[in-house]
């Protein structure tokens, strides 16, 4: 079998079709970013490195990518429909800061946890306080085409004027009753109505306001990705990306909101969403102030590519059951795939007897390619582990090649830091061992794995490594 093209789940025509951009080579891809008023969850986490792994496929596979992420940092309500308090707002008088140093402090929270899971910045990564003349400009054309109306201070989207709207959640609007989705507003024509544009007539102490035709206020959630997307990808483009949340709400009224500003269907062809992590007793949210960061796991002695490790052995389609029993699973599967890895480095053999090394690399990319199945990927990086009829060289240069998507640092020697009375225990058991004293050595090597190593001999010397 030769190597197969890209195959994604669209949540739209649910189904997985085969991956046909608007202008090959050439493809744009949005993400839904953070909300930036606390740290990032575990669980917010798992979704941002599925973001990376279809980020790494894209570009294996070929396309040039533009890969779009914003930075919510205002006008992100407690619900994600139109109740209830702006989040940054709700943080900052939590923290007594101002709206502002709230943004920037956890923006450089996010970007820090990231970058130790090995995510990949976004091409563009785009403020929302930075783009208010986009969503204005943007909602001034909606209301031009007859798609909003205002009333009570605020410029509300009318989601009765689209025959389709709710086309990605499969909602029927018939049986959508006032108050189903968001408290009853009476401005609102239809329940399922959403606010483009805030003004001071809701919530006064609102401290992020600008100037508007509608006002002084601020925008809704929903307009911030419709507008900052399509400024920078254009008014059609390929792949947006989420969790499985913002299916009903959040991107149901960005595909409304596109539609009606540009008059082209479909606005996004692919559109592809993570499930989420779970727990004992149910999703990781924010909300309920009980949620694991990534600081957590490296509080509790976790590698945080560990972490990433674990995600990856579960389809992004599927919930991911997260334990503290998992996490130290995945953390010694980690460890004892990187130790044999690094067995591998010292082997130094080259014989290639069944020619399997494309076999191996083809196939390790029609795994990825079925839909980013990173758990069948995994195991077939573990199978050629296994395989006799390679050589040490072979396997470490498939490794490289397979971890351009993995992520996971397969080949990095990691730093660890030894004690002085450790270097000394090493040291002695050399003189014992070269005289030949190995009554001695073996109770050194002993007393060297009681503190916390394990001690191997190579043809270079002595190596230690964690246990």
């Amino acid at each position: 079998m030769g190597l197969q093209g890209l195959r994604l789940y669209n949540t739209l025509t649910q189904k997985k079709e085969e991956f046909k951009p608007i202008n090959p080579p050439r493809v744009g891809m949005y993400a839904c970013g953070p909300t930036v008023y606390n740290y990032a969850h575990i669980g917010n986490l798992r979704t941002y490195i599925f973001n990376d792994i279809l980020r790494r496929t894209l570009l294996k596979n070929g396309y040039k990518l533009t890969h779009v992420m914003n930075i919510t940092d205002v006008g992100h309500l407690t619900s994600d429909a139109d109740t209830g308090e702006d989040k940054m707002l709700v943080s900052a008088r939590k923290e007594k800061k101002s709206v502002w140093d709230i943004a920037d402090f956890y923006t450089k929270a996010f970007f820090r946890d990231t970058a130790l899971l090995n995510i990949q910045k976004p091409d563009i990564v785009c403020k929302a306080t930075e783009h208010i003349n986009d969503m204005i400009e943007m909602n001034k054309k909606i209301e031009r085409n007859g798609y909003a109306y205002f009333k009570g201070g605020n410029l509300y989207f009318d989601t009765g004027k689209l025959k389709d709207y709710g086309k990605l959640a499969r909602l029927k609007l018939e049986n959508l009753r006032e108050g189903a989705r968001t408290d009853k507003d009476p401005n609102k024509k239809n329940p399922t109505d959403f606010v483009l544009w805030f003004t001071k007539s809701k919530f006064q102490d609102q401290e992020m306001k600008w100037p508007s035709p509608w006002g002084v206020g601020y925008p809704g959630w929903h307009i911030e990705c419709s507008a900052m997307s399509s400024k920078y990808l254009g008014e059609q483009f390929d792949i947006h990306t989420g969790g499985i949340d913002h299916i009903p709400v959040h991107h149901t009224n960005e595909i409304a909101q596109a539609e009606a500003a540009f008059q082209k269907k479909p606005w996004v062809r692919y559109w592809i969403h993570a499930e989420f992590l779970v727990m004992d007793k149910g999703k990781m949210a924010k909300s309920s102030g009980e949620f694991i960061t990534l600081q957590t796991l490296i509080d509790k002695g976790f590698n945080t590519l560990a972490y990433r490790y674990l995600c990856l052995g579960t389809h992004y389609r599927k919930q991911l059951m997260f334990s503290w029993e998992a996490m130290r699973t995945a953390a010694s599967a980690y460890k004892a795939l990187k130790n044999r890895i690094m067995e591998l480095k010292d082997e130094n053999t080259t014989f290639d007897k069944s020619n399997k090394k494309e076999y191996y690399k083809t196939e390790f990319m029609n795994r990825v390619n079925d839909n980013l199945n990173m758990p069948r990927a995994l195991a077939l990086l573990n199978n050629m582990l296994r395989d006799d009829s390679l050589g040490s060289k072979e396997k470490i240069e498939l490794i490289n090649d397979f971890d351009e998507i993995l992520g996971l640092d397969l080949l990095k020697e990691e730093k660890i830091e030894v004690s002085e009375d450790v270097k000394e225990l090493v040291e002695r058991r050399e003189q014992a061992r070269k005289k030949k004293d190995f009554k001695l050595a073996d109770k050194l090597r002993e007393e060297i794995k009681a503190k916390g190593f394990i001690l191997e001999d190579t043809s270079a010397g002595p190596k230690l490594k964690k246990l």
